[in-house]
């Protein structure tokens, strides 16, 4: 079984061969151009600080809650049995400084 192509079959080959050619070179063109990298370049970068972003937010949102639920019942009330430990803590801290700052005065 020969392959006898016409000249115009082969003709025809060779034009379609020579758009898809241009076709490709076109968009390898496009693609390669400076803007269109630096664009690419500059949505994935953003892809990646949003995507980044997100999980940071998501991460501190379930650490507020994890320590809200330690301070504040289901039913939204405070736990005083743990609050005014806390408060305390804190009040005698900022008395301490407070007393370090008046020394360094004098």
């Amino acid at each position: 079984m020969s392959d006898a192509r016409t000249p115009a079959q082969i003709e025809a080959d060779i034009v379609r061969r020579r758009d898809q050619l241009a076709e490709t070179l076109d968009e390898i063109g496009v693609r390669m151009h400076p803007k269109t990298v630096i664009g690419d370049a500059k949505a994935r970068l953003a892809s990646t600080v949003d995507h980044t972003a997100g999980r940071a937010f998501v991460a501190v949102n379930r650490s507020v809650s994890d320590i809200r639920a330690q301070f504040v019942s289901e039913k939204g009330e405070p736990r005083l049995e743990r609050l005014i430990p806390v408060a305390l803590v804190a009040v005698g801290l900022v008395g301490l400084l407070a007393v370090s700052a008046r020394r360094r005065r004098e």
